[in-house]
């Protein structure tokens, strides 16, 4: 059964294909790719809607006719990775645009996507709101939808988090787990070892595990420096329960859906931001089975124990999001810098919330009544906007 935001979007599709446009969705990766390709295949097909997948990793020839027949309109939804922004990809009436992940697409790629047609529709996807949404959402260049509810059997994920003295503990029940029959997820933030930092590695924890700590299981690892034909292979093997452990970089943040697997322990906690870290937790705990999230982290700052907290005591992405706005800032508006704070003089988006949603009440109705400012009222606003702005608009 296809559920959240996925169906959704596909329910979005129905209704764009079936006014007479073409729809296409861009995920950040192959396997994701492929995992809607499946899944609105078996929800439109019945209803005469044609899709088709493109991905770097299909054949010259194949890549050729997708192509001549997107054009030709007899592709109705497109589904693919970056592979959909190359030029050479042309739709003959895309109407509908979704971005799936979309902290994962830069401003650029996102522009790109929906210059293809003429001014489609677009739907923006996350399971996070991460702080650069929640602030657009504030400037009015997003409405919002939120789904607040588990779906169905879904049973809400535990959280601990943990100090190096537990490990022996947390490797036992890991485990537990695996010896019941499911699987984990184990998260470090790089590739490769680094004195410096002293952080877990993928690589080094991976021969720790295999040859000393759980010999017993199959564990495989998996990073960003990885081919991607390698990449989705050890995914696809995951998926199929073929691996009991992966260790892996953020790049399964976003990935296939694996039912089975129940754990995720995620190494040096305090390196990642808030946001990270609730769209981790989210690949467990997408079955029946009880899941858990263990944060393992080093240093007893107060933010490190207030951020710990925080993932402990809420799954509300909105919550998290909020208190990721407060600690990180939220992003350039007007360019692409999508961390840090934004240039504003006399303001903070996070304590001035309530001001600035009544700015945005008054901005919104001084474009509806006068979108060129050549009103006289408007007269010095507009002086002013010229002045910002230079010759990046023209009013």
């Amino acid at each position: 059964m296809v559920l959240g935001k996925t169906i959704v979007s596909i329910i979005s599709a129905y209704k764009a294909v079936k006014s007479g446009y073409q729809m296409t969705i861009m995920a950040p990766t192959a396997i994701l790719a492929s995992q809607h390709m499946e899944e609105y295949t078996k929800v439109l097909e019945p209803f005469g809607i044609r899709c088709e997948l493109l991905i770097s990793g299909i054949s010259k020839k194949k890549k050729e006719d997708i192509l001549q027949r997107l054009a030709n309109g007899e592709i109705d939804v497109l589904i693919g990775t970056h592979a959909i922004l190359e030029e050479n990809v042309i739709f003959k009436n895309l109407g509908f645009v979704v971005t799936d992940e979309q902290h994962r697409f830069g401003v650029r790629q996102r522009k790109v996507i929906s210059s293809k047609g003429e001014n489609p529709d677009v739907l923006v996807m996350t399971a996070t709101p991460i702080p650069r949404t929640l602030a657009l959402i504030l400037y009015g260049d997003l409405d919002i939808s939120i789904i607040d509810e588990l779906p169905p059997n879904r049973k809400k994920i535990d959280t601990f988090a943990v100090t190096k003295g537990m490990e022996e503990r947390v490797n036992n029940f890991i485990r537990k787990q695996v010896d019941e029959g499911r699987q984990a997820y184990i998260v470090c933030p790089l590739v490769e070892e680094n004195e410096e930092l002293n952080l877990k590695s993928v690589i080094e924890l991976a021969e720790k595990y295999k040859l000393e700590v759980f010999p017993e299981y199959k564990v495989e690892y998996l990073h960003g420096k990885m081919r991607p034909k390698e990449k989705d292979a050890i995914m696809e093997e995951f998926k199929n329960g073929n691996i009991d452990i992966l260790i892996s970089t953020t790049v399964i943040e976003v990935g296939v859906n694996v039912p089975n697997a129940s754990i995720m322990v995620i190494e040096n906690a305090e390196r990642f931001g808030l946001a990270q870290l609730h769209q981790l937790r989210g690949r467990v705990g997408r079955g029946e089975y009880q899941s858990y999230c263990i944060l393992k982290y080093q240093g007893n700052f107060e933010v490190i124990r207030e951020r710990m907290k925080v993932m402990q005591s809420t799954n509300d992405g909105f919550v998290i999001s909020e208190k990721d706005l407060e600690l990180r800032g939220s992003g350039e508006f007007f360019g692409t810098k999508q961390h840090g704070l934004p240039e504003f003089k006399i303001a903070n988006l996070f304590e001035d919330m309530p001001v600035l949603k009544m700015v945005q009440s008054l901005a919104i109705k001084i474009l509806q009544e006068d979108p060129k400012l050549m009103s006289k009222k408007n007269e010095n606003l507009r002086k002013m906007v010229k002045e910002k702005f230079q010759n990046r608009l023209e009013i």
